[in-house]
């Protein structure tokens, strides 16, 4: 660059030399600068604009293909730090023409590592994406929470390789700073105990597979959907749609139900109460009916609808566990008299529905309570309803004065 500096002053005349002197530079310098300023603004405008334009197009024509559907969508982002890398690289060129100090040095140093490590970031972020669609497109499960835990984790680890490479090219012997920090690094360590615990316990959450986000979950002090899963907390969306966020030690040394993981089978639940009758014949009819009307719905689990688990790849963990217990598969079916009340004979209705979805279960719920009622009604049996009967007892005494009033009245 010098040579090209002094090329372009042996070529002007020397009084406009003097001319610039003012400005403490030569017309070369100035010049030189003034070009590589006007190619990183002409460099910034081409990937801006007409190259991000271009690939984009191109990008589109295969739209059909998720991975190149995706990378469509990030590549503005990818694109926006390498822009701005060489941006930055041309502007110190520029600058070093005048002055470079050992600030301004530290400075575009930094700037340079930030913006390779920004790149790096959105790089794995589009990888992550494009893996994570990929398990969806299959049909087969992805835990987002593991890919958002490994991004903060990304995030972390490169903030401490750009603190370690910019204290090194400032001079700083790491090793003598670490060592003079070990006191104030334990101090640092206990007034941070509370971070470091949630951190670890993020991820035991994780690798325990307690829930994974979407889930339907319920702690000792809320209920909601898990919207995220951070490195220190979990957010949680509760019913009443209010945003709720936990330290990962509480869900971690808590109890947490998750409503989310079954399969197959949400309980329906109820006791039919009738009056009281003497026709056990009756109520063994009707029992048998309302069993026969579950074992036929369509929508209430039995032990035919659920053949296809025997065919399960994962038999040979059987073993090990229950299948159905593990999975979330309950198949239940009963109808029984379970109780004399008071005032009825109670019979109990357990099954559970195929779906696990609240607002199918409410649907298939309904149809069998008015399937149950149906029977009922074409039966000789009636539905009971709380009642109370009061007996008055009058004294001998007061009775025979009752009768003597009556006879003087005559």
């Amino acid at each position: 660059m010098e040579h090209l500096i002094n090329l372009i002053d042996s070529m002007l005349p020397e009084g406009l030399i003097h001319a610039t002197s003012i400005l403490h530079a030569t017309p070369g310098e100035l010049i030189v600068a003034a070009g590589i300023l006007l190619l990183a603004w002409f460099i910034s405008w081409t990937m801006r604009g007409p190259l991000l334009r271009m690939l984009k197009r191109m990008l589109y024509r295969r739209r059909h293909d998720a991975f190149y559907r995706l990378l469509f969508n990030r590549l503005e982002k990818m694109g926006r730090p390498l822009r701005l890398l060489i941006v930055v690289f041309l502007l110190r060129r520029a600058v070093e023409i005048f002055v470079l100090t050992s600030v301004l040095d530290t400075f575009f140093y930094s700037l340079y590592w930030f913006l390779f490590f920004w790149f790096v970031y959105e790089t794995v972020q589009f990888l992550l994406y494009a893996f994570l669609s990929a398990k969806i497109r299959r049909q087969r499960t992805a835990r987002m929470e593991l890919y958002n835990l490994f991004l903060n984790i990304t995030r972390v680890f490169i903030v401490f390789i750009l603190a370690v490479l910019v204290l090194s090219h400032m001079g700083v012997n790491l090793t003598a700073l670490i060592t003079s920090l070990g006191i104030g690094g334990a101090i640092v360590g206990l007034s941070a105990k509370d971070t470091l615990t949630n951190f670890f316990d993020s991820i035991r959450l994780v690798s325990e597979d307690a829930f994974r986000q979407g889930d339907w979950i319920e702690t000792s002090q809320v209920e909601g959907f898990v919207t995220e899963m951070g490195l220190t907390s979990t957010k949680i969306r509760t019913f009443d749609n209010a945003l709720v966020t936990i330290p990962n030690s509480v869900l971690a040394n808590g109890y947490v139900k998750n409503w989310t993981r079954r399969m197959v089978g949400r309980r329906i639940k109820f006791h039919l109460r009738l009056k009281y009758s003497a026709d056990l014949r009756e109520i063994d009819r009707v029992i048998y009916e309302i069993h026969e009307m579950l074992h036929r719905h369509p929508d209430i689990v039995n032990e035919n609808k659920l053949r296809y688990l025997r065919r399960m790849k994962k038999t040979h963990e059987s073993g090990l566990f229950n299948l159905e217990d593990k999975y979330g598969v309950r198949r239940t079916l009963l109808v029984y008299l379970d109780e004399i009340g008071e005032y009825s004979m109670n019979i109990l209705i357990y099954a559970f529905s195929i779906s696990v979805n609240w607002e199918e279960w409410l649907r298939v719920k309904q149809d069998v309570l008015k399937k149950t009622l149906k029977i009922v009604e074409e039966s000789e049996l009636e539905l009971a309803l709380p009642s109370q009967e009061i007996v008055l007892e009058e004294e001998k005494g007061s009775a025979a004065l009752m009768q003597k009033r009556d006879g003087a009245q005559v």
